[in-house]
């Protein structure tokens, strides 16, 4: 795996560690910022609808640039966005500094992984996007209680001058650690890059992507209420709990990543048929402390943990081009907006429970949007072969992709 593919994770780390900071210092800002815990709150919808919308707008800026330009050129602007929050005289200078980082972040995401997919060989990508996205991983196991504890000790405004202080450290890893690489064949125009998006089969691997992720983010999103108010547990005991789910997420996005590639369609079945078995298993023992943390480590399994698949079918459908990633993070991220504000309704009208029970019927919906592609391979499968000959086939030939640069550097 070339060393560049580790260094693009370090940068989403740095991304996803200002993602989620927000989120573990609410009490401190809402009284830094003399506003209420509720508005803290939506800076978090503020960042995520800012990915979801500017991110794509500024992929496009920077069509015409070598995608380690296009990455260099990403860092001083989200660096702005986190000094701008540690300066932050009052609440509406922090919701622009939200919506530029989540601008950024969003962009840089969708760079990173097209800009990884064109360093590997085809046959390896899944592992290089699961690599890549060990970023988003290790930032929700690391990087928020760091960030989290960092502000707690020192002060809230701390915490971002820490994130400020990673970005230069990424950017710096970047410029050394990434060679350059010219724009993939055939991008460079937007009209170009539209083209993939002519497919139907296309918006389908998208609402995959979004029914995963919102199955999941409906039941991570509320796990706090769930785990103390229904099992029973103590406030103390959640941050372990929660330490303990973002280990099982980097196990499972690990091995989905071994198996993306060959494997793309049944890890997808498998994964989202047991991400819905554990929502509800976790809704129908959540009165059992057993019960309940053995369903909560499945979902951390199975849930975001099928990005990488998810990222290999949308490439393989479209194209591994910045554009294309970056609408489908785009896709990812609307999964997070969804499946939290119904797991919010959910569970003020129908108490803690609700969120884990709107999980698995998002989970459901995911499994539906893969009857396509199921039937497509079921009907091609007596002259298509294998599963990767056919779509890897159709893939390459329909978007052809450049061969691995430096590959005498692959380890």
């Amino acid at each position: 795996m070339p060393r560049a593919v580790h260094v693009l994770a370090f940068g989403i780390f740095a991304m996803v560690t200002s993602e989620f900071v927000v989120a573990g210092l609410m009490p401190q800002m809402a009284e830094g910022l003399n506003v209420t815990v509720p508005q803290i709150g939506y800076l978090i919808t503020v960042f995520a609808l800012s990915m979801a919308l500017g991110g794509p707008l500024l992929s496009v800026a920077l069509l015409r640039l070598p995608p380690k330009t296009a990455l260099m050129a990403l860092f001083p602007v989200f660096l702005v966005g986190n000094v701008l929050a540690a300066t932050a005289s009052g609440y509406p200078a922090m919701v622009v500094a939200r919506i530029i980082t989540g601008v950024a972040s969003q962009a840089f995401f969708g760079v990173a992984i097209s800009l990884g997919s064109q360093l590997t060989r085809p046959e390896i990508r899944g592992r290089a996007v699961a690599v890549i996205l060990n970023g988003l991983m290790l930032g929700t196991l690391l990087g928020l209680p760091l960030a989290t504890l960092t502000g707690e000790r020192y002060g809230w405004r701390a915490a971002f001058w820490a994130i400020s202080a990673l970005t230069v450290v990424a950017a710096l890893c970047t410029a050394i650690g990434v060679h350059r690489a010219d724009r993939p064949a055939g991008s460079g125009t937007f009209r170009s890059e539209l083209t993939a998006f002519r497919a139907p089969r296309l918006w389908f691997t998208l609402l995959t992507s979004t029914a995963v992720i919102g199955a999941t983010f409906s039941a991570f999103s509320y796990l706090n209420p769930i785990l103390t108010r229904v099992t029973g547990f103590s406030s103390g005991t959640v941050p372990l709990l929660l330490l303990a789910y973002g280990a099982a997420t980097v196990i499972g996005n690990t091995v989905v990543g071994r198996l993306a590639d060959r494997h793309t369609l049944p890890v997808l079945l498998g994964g989202l048929s047991l991400n819905a078995a554990f929502l509800a298993g976790f809704a129908l023992l959540a009165r059992f402390e057993a019960g309940a943390v053995l369903c909560m480590l499945g979902i951390g399994l199975v849930g975001v943990t099928m990005n990488p698949a998810l990222v290999t079918r949308v490439q393989r459908t479209g194209n591994a081009r910045p554009l294309v990633n970056t609408v489908h993070t785009s896709f990812i991220t609307l999964g997070v907006v969804l499946g939290s504000a119904l797991g919010g309704l959910g569970l003020d009208r129908f108490g803690p429970r609700a969120p884990l029970w709107l999980g698995a019927g998002l989970a459901v919906t995911g499994l539906l949007t893969l009857v396509p592609d199921l039937l497509r391979r079921t009907k091609g499968s007596g002259a298509a072969g294998p599963e990767r000959s056919g779509d890897t086939a159709s893939a390459n030939s329909a978007h052809p992709s450049p061969a691995p640069l430096h590959a005498g550097q692959t380890p």
